[in-house]
């Protein structure tokens, strides 16, 4: 921000607002007006003026600003050695402020493989695993599971891995599973696939946003969009909720 100071100045003089003249120069990695907007809030500096502000008013905001932006998350891995638990107190003990969550991402991979090989039944994220051809198991094998199940599923619930991605997308990141469809009744694409594609919308995410992330042609035509639990029409400008089932409809659409 130090850098751009000439320039945040000349923009106030323009009368553009201070957090539209942050936002411009820093949407390269991905900070938006409603970020730098919530910095301010956060910081308690949206209703100061901005050249009488203090260095460490400055600090002060920069942080919110990184934190506000880019959460963060500590994945503590290697939960499966020896000492790991009294490391893992100690980490979140040291950053009360973060979500810490414990993961072997050893154990992880393991199960995945056993998993493909047809040895194991699991689904990532499941708290169990259900062995299927323990005869093609080596010794080894079976206490590699088993130690799986006994050190880390019983004491944690699952490996971490798939628990970490879910709180970093969903829960820090704020973004919803959307589902576009093409048939409204069917809940199918063109093929007739059902529910073929998902997509991760980050909150606040309009029908129109939606329209881009499917293709930049249904886009620009688009009319509005069709609630496919209810059939009810939602306008462009309706802000999408985590699990909806969207028919899109555009104006080449409507032609067909």
């Amino acid at each position: 921000i130090l850098a751009n100071q000439d320039r945040i100045e000349r923009d106030l003089k323009k009368e553009i607002d201070l957090s539209t003249s942050i936002q411009g120069f820093m949407q390269g990695i991905g900070i938006t007006k409603a970020h730098v907007e919530q910095a301010l809030e956060k910081a308690g500096l949206a209703q100061k003026d901005y050249l009488n502000w203090s260095e460490t008013e400055l600090k002060d905001f920069t942080w919110t600003l990184r934190d506000v932006s880019k959460p963060t998350i500590i994945v503590a891995n290697k939960m499966d050695l020896p000492h790991a638990q009294e490391n893992f107190e100690r980490i979140r003990e040291e950053y009360s402020d973060v979500i810490v969550v414990p993961a072997s991402a050893e154990a992880e991979l393991t199960l995945r493989r056993a998993e493909q090989k047809g040895y194991i039944k699991y689904v990532p994220g499941e708290e169990r695993f259900m062995i299927l051809d323990s005869g093609h198991l080596t010794d080894n094998q079976k206490w590699a599971l088993n130690f799986i199940r006994k050190t880390i599923l019983r004491q944690y619930l699952h490996t971490g891995v798939q628990f970490a991605l879910n709180v970093a997308v969903f829960k820090l990141l704020k973004m919803s599973t959307v589902y576009p469809v093409y048939d409204p009744k069917t809940l199918t694409d063109k093929d007739g696939n059902v529910l073929p594609d998902v997509h991760l919308m980050p909150s606040g995410s309009t029908i129109a946003d939606l329209a881009r992330e499917v293709h930049t042609a249904l886009a620009k035509g688009l009319l509005y969009g069709i609630d496919c639990r209810d059939g009810i029409r939602l306008p462009a400008s309706y802000k999408l909720r985590d699990r909806d089932v969207i028919s899109l409809v555009s104006a080449s659409s409507k032609k067909k």
